[in-house]
Order: structure tokens, then sequence, then C-alpha cells
């Protein structure tokens, strides 16, 4: 009886395929229904394919499972022309018995605007950047024109509409696996156990432990270059490093900034770093006493000595915040000033909002490293350091992910450390999903800060098309984010990760995605 022991199918692994060390678990197999940049990473560019994305190095949209697209004079319609023998992942719980078509594209978005679709409430997340961007109040209606044309109608002209269906979150689905699934009464099952297009396949996923992904062979480009794809889940930066060093990873996600220098020093270990569309921000409950007050805000602002940060926190890795937006956006306004670091002029403002003693507050803070951030405990350490100078207790509140997002959906907080990375090249990803007043609603805004002119700004901001003014709406949005301060920019991280040094065609974008279809081993 012949047996595969555990060093044997870490050969095989090696033969034919990669180890991918990352820092978390998804929450979902479906991105249209998760926020985290863990999910994205698993699931986007392995599973799926979108109808169009951005090219990493030109920033240019490039057809997906779309292979043309017209916009109607009135930026009303957007009709797609959809790529044939595109076929769907045959797995050990789903054969699928016809290709690729418009239907799948017309599921794919029903569900998420239509209330009275099967699928509309499955997950129990919703569709947060869906909701977050308000893609129910641009669509009008989806149209079938053929089995490989569909047009979506939107209410008004739309900007960043293009931008959005380019993003990591809108993947297209399967409707002949979502009917099969209905009539097995087990819907649950189309985030959890996914069917995609993409050019790896769902094989098996151990909680906490590890993803197995295999090649999709009939996929309709080119076909991956290796054959396996695990996920190592490995949260502790530190573990990460070791099973590199130790080749027991290939690739690992986002080494601690402490870890550079090290990693450069090593023969077998190359490290990438590559500019990213982020932010790491402190943010506060604006509906809680005092915070509901702008000049405390203002106050805590002044206590930020971003140098210091960017020294213990980034090693150098990134670069000081103005604004939510980061310098290489085409919308960021390069005429904001910083909140200057200084404690006296912090103590008055506290003072003259009625806090002479200062107070107490909470600081909730991710355990796990972040794209935008790369020890949010430390950052919380260091503030409240500075916080305790000016009569300000703090207590810091560490969470994984999926704890610190209910408490946030709950609005059980004070205070957090978090960011955000872009999904598409459009500054209205960064407003809309964070700061907008409907956002509050659809439980993207944690701050629940809602200020009509700012709303009023970036709405008119998506229905332009003149490039000027696009830029002085964004402009003036940026200076009242500034002066009201929902939040504190705080940095701009680097993009990193390392790897063995015999890889190549490992993907990255500044979106924070990364893909492995042209990965191989030298």
């Amino acid at each position: 009886m012949f047996s595969l022991t555990a060093c044997d199918k870490q050969t095989k692994i090696k033969q034919d395929g990669l180890s991918y060390c990352t820092e978390g678990s998804p929450s979902s197999f479906n991105p249209q229904t998760a926020t985290s940049n863990v999910t994205l990473d698993a699931t986007t560019s392995q599973l799926y394919n979108r109808l169009l994305f951005i090219d990493p190095n030109t920033q240019q949209f490039k057809a997906g499972l779309a292979i043309d697209w017209e916009i109607s004079e009135d930026r009303l319609s957007y009709r797609f022309f959809l790529r044939k023998n595109v076929r769907f992942h045959q797995t050990d719980y789903f054969t699928p018995t016809r290709p690729f078509d418009a239907d799948d594209v017309i599921f794919s978005f029903s569900r998420i605007l239509d209330k009275t679709n099967p699928y509309h409430d499955v997950s129990p997340t919703g569709y947060p950047f869906f909701e977050g961007i308000e893609l129910d109040q641009q669509v009008q209606a989806l149209v079938k024109i053929d089995d490989y044309t569909i047009e979506f109608k939107l209410v008004r002209p739309d900007s960043s509409f293009i931008a959005n269906l380019a993003s990591d979150f809108s993947v297209i689905l399967s409707a002949e696996y979502a009917d099969t699934l209905i009539a097995l009464n087990k819907k649950a099952d189309i985030d959890n156990l996914p069917i995609g297009t993409g050019p790896f396949k769902f094989k098996e996923y151990r909680t906490d432990n590890f993803i197995r992904y295999q090649r999709h062979d009939d996929y309709w480009g080119d076909n991956a270059k290796i054959k396996q794809l695990i996920f190592d889940i490995t949260p502790n930066a530190s573990s990460r490093l070791a099973k590199l060093l130790t080749q027991e990873c290939d690739i690992m996600a986002y080494p601690a900034a402490s870890q550079v220098e090290m990693i450069s020093e090593h023969d077998r270990v190359s490290i990438s770093v590559e500019t990213g569309l982020n932010v790491a921000y402190w943010a506060f409950n604006t509906e809680k006493a005092p915070f509901d007050n702008p000049k405390i805000r203002r106050a805590l602002a002044h206590t930020i000595n971003q140098e210091t940060l960017l020294q213990a926190v980034y090693y150098n890795t990134g670069v000081n915040a103005k604004s939510i937006l980061p310098p290489v956006s085409w919308a960021y306004n390069p005429y904001l000033k910083s909140y200057k670091y200084n404690l006296a002029y912090a103590r008055q403002l506290l003072t003259e909002a009625g806090y002479p003693n200062g107070f107490s507050m909470d600081i909730m803070a991710l355990k796990s490293s972040q794209v935008y951030n790369p020890d949010a405990v430390k950052m919380a350490e260091l503030i409240q350091s500075e916080l305790a100078q000016i009569g300000i207790e703090v207590r810091i509140i560490k969470y994984e992910w999926q704890l610190m997002e209910k408490k946030l959906q709950q609005s059980e907080y004070d205070s957090y450390l978090l960011g955000w990375v872009a999904d598409n090249n459009d500054p209205d990803n960064f407003f809309r999903f964070q700061l907008s007043c409907n956002a509050i609603n659809t439980g993207s805004n944690y701050t629940r800060w809602c200020n009509s002119e700012f709303d009023d700004l970036i709405n008119q901001a998506v229905t332009e098309t003149e490039y000027i003014e696009r830029v002085t709406l964004y402009y003036r949005a940026q200076e009242i984010i500034q002066q009201e301060l929902p939040l504190i920019p705080l940095a701009h991280s680097l993009r990193l990760h390392a790897y063995t040094s015999g890889l190549k065609g490992v993907e990255t974008t500044a979106f924070g995605g990364i893909n492995f279809i042209n990965t191989v081993r030298q």
C-alpha cells in the first residue's frame, strides 16, 4: 500500500507548485462579500475573472471576460461584449454543463442589486464595497442583449463606474452553480465552495491553517505555470520569515518593516518594494463625546509625531500622510498642510474644548501586519505615550480583523487604527466607501461622520468628465477632511513581499492584489 508522507507532499509542491505565506484567513471565498486584503489576495486573481481589469504597469483598463466595451454619448449606457469559450471550474462538488455567458454576468450583479434575488441575503456581511459606492443608486437596469452582450444602464453619469467594475470585488460567478445550490438547498456554499473562471480552482481549506488550489487546465488564457498553489496561513511576521528562510514558503506576505534589512542580506531571498495606493490613519467615533467635537480631534492630531512613527513603525518604508489620498494619486492635493507635532498647543485645544485635565479613551488596533500599517499595536503604544503627556489615558485593545470589524459595525469603540488600500485608480474609491453619509447606513463609514458639503463634492466629481473640474472638487473634499478630521492620515506604506530568489513572475499591484498566473520557479 502506497502512502504520501508529509515530506513527499512538500517535495511535490516544490516540484510543480509554490507556497505563499499569507498573514490571515479569508472571511469568505467570494470577494463580493469581503473587505479585507487577505480575502482579496486569496480569491480575486486566483479563482475568478472580472469583465475588465487595470493593468498594474500602465494603469489602463484591459479586457477580461469582456473583450470590448462601448460607452454611450450621454454616458448612461455601458455595453460589454463577452468572451466566448470560457470554462468554469470543474471540481469535486460541481460539474458545469455550459461555458460562461451573459447569464453569469446578470446573476453576479443582480445578486447584489436586486433585493428579491434568492442570493441577495445569503451573505451575512452583505456587499460592503458595492454598498459603500452606492451601486444600487448608480445602476438603473442590467440588460441581456444576447448570450454574449450585456448592458448596464445608469441613473446618472458616473466617471468612476468603469473603474469600479475593474476592482477586485467585481468578480463573475456561475449562475448555473447558483441554480444547482438552490436545488440542493445549499445556497451558502456559493461563497464558501467557490466556482469561478480563474487560473486556479479551489481544492481544500483548513481553517486558519492552509488553502490548497489546483491549476484550472481549461483556463481561457495561457494556463498558470504552476500546478499547485498553497496559501499557508501564518499571522505572525516572524513565523512567516522563518518559513521563508527554511524554504517552507516560497513567498512571504508583508514582511515586518523591521525585517527588511535582514532579508536583504540573504542571498537566496529577494524583496520587492513598490509604491502603494494606500493610507494608514487614526479614526474616531464622531458620534461619541468627546470625539464629536472637531476641536478635540484637532488636539489629538497635534500629538502625532509622524517622523517617529515612520522610523519606529515603518522603519522608513513609508512616507508621511497629509491626505487620505497618496501623493501618486492624480487628485492628491499638494497644498494641504499637516498638523504639526505640538503638545503645548494640543493641551490648549483640550482646555478650550472643556477638557483641561484630559480624559480616558480606547484605541483599537489590529494584531496582524497590514499593507498600510506594519505594526498597529506598536503605533498605538507610541500614540498612548504622547497622549499621556497631555492628560489623556489610553487603553489599547488588540483584535484580529473579524472581531474588530464586528465592533466597528456595532459602533462599540472610541477610536481605531486602520487604513485603506485602493481597489482601483479612481480617487472616488478612497472617499465614498469610507466617509460618505450613505456609507454610514451601509456599514463601511466607521467614523459615522456625515458632511453634506463633502458629499455634494464627491457626488459632483463622479459626474464630471473634465479632468480639471474633478481635480478641483477633490482638492476641496480633502480640505474638508483636514478641517473636520473624522480621521487623521498618518502614513502611506510601500508594498513589500519577500520571496525565494528562484521565483519569477509574481505580480502585485498598487491596489494590494497578488497574482500567481505567471509565476514560475527557475
